[in-house]
């Protein structure tokens, strides 16, 4: 899936050691979408590589942010992810390497994938 907009802001980057000991980092990056109802949509980039690839964007930067969507089951509710994998910003593309994660990607058009 693709989610266009512009940069509203980048969060702080997020650390930690997950159960398995492995340590993870994360940043999140809001963009505007322009809708009605609910326009800012906060998207998570998990690693250095794809914490690399939004390093340069600034707020008030047209962007069109390629993502998985997944959900997860806990206590009888429902939490929510929205995962970034490439960055668009005018003509230029940032892809992830194919490693990372894209096995699992959901798209709506398959003509931008990398295989």
């Amino acid at each position: 899936m693709k989610l266009e907009g512009k940069v509203v802001k980048k969060l702080a980057i997020e650390s930690g050691v997950s159960k398995a000991g492995k340590e993870w980092r994360k940043q999140s990056l809001v963009i505007d979408n322009g809708s009605e109802w609910n326009p800012e949509v906060c998207i998570s980039f998990f690693g250095d590589e794809k914490i690399d690839m939004i390093a340069g964007l600034n707020a008030g930067d047209d962007v069109a942010v390629s993502v998985n969507v997944s959900s997860r089951a806990w206590n009888d509710k429902y939490f929510h992810s929205i995962d970034g994998w490439r960055v668009e910003t005018g003509s230029q593309s940032v892809p992830t390497n194919a490693s990372l994660g894209q096995e699992n990607m959901v798209t709506s058009d398959d003509s931008d994938l990398p295989f």
